[in-house]
């Protein structure tokens, strides 16, 4: 394999475009190394659990763009890019990362303000006198 691997993730408002090319295991996300970008350990494993449960560690180089919404949900859309590029790359890893639940897309968004309430579903405070 010497072209790229590419994966799409979304998670709330955040798009992760997600290349893979066989490496040594260096990753960059926005031109930055992962201990950077993602500073808390939560989210690098949660980044690097698609290739745990594949037993697939140190295997490929990664090189990601994300951007929109926060880190959290930044680093739940490169792990959702990285399993599709994964399929794409062996399509017998589907069953492996479908069971750990790691092809699910969280569809899940804010909802909006409506006018009239502080917030989506917030009333402004009653008072009896």
């Amino acid at each position: 394999m010497s072209e790229a691997i590419l994966g799409t993730g979304r998670r709330k408002s955040s798009v992760a475009r997600v290349r893979l090319t066989e490496g040594s295991g260096e990753y960059t996300f926005n031109g930055k190394t992962m201990e950077q970008y993602f500073p808390s350990p939560n989210m690098r494993m949660r980044v690097n659990r698609p290739f745990n449960v594949v037993d697939m560690d140190k295997q490929f180089d990664l090189h990601v763009t994300l951007n929109g919404s926060g880190l959290s949900a930044q680093a739940d859309a490169v792990a959702l890019g990285i399993s599709r590029a994964l399929i794409q790359f062996n399509p017998e890893l589907r069953g492996i990362l479908k069971k750990a639940g790691l092809l699910t897309r969280d569809s899940r968004k804010v909802e909006r303000k409506k006018y009239g309430l502080k917030k989506a579903r917030r009333a402004e405070q009653f008072t009896k006198r």
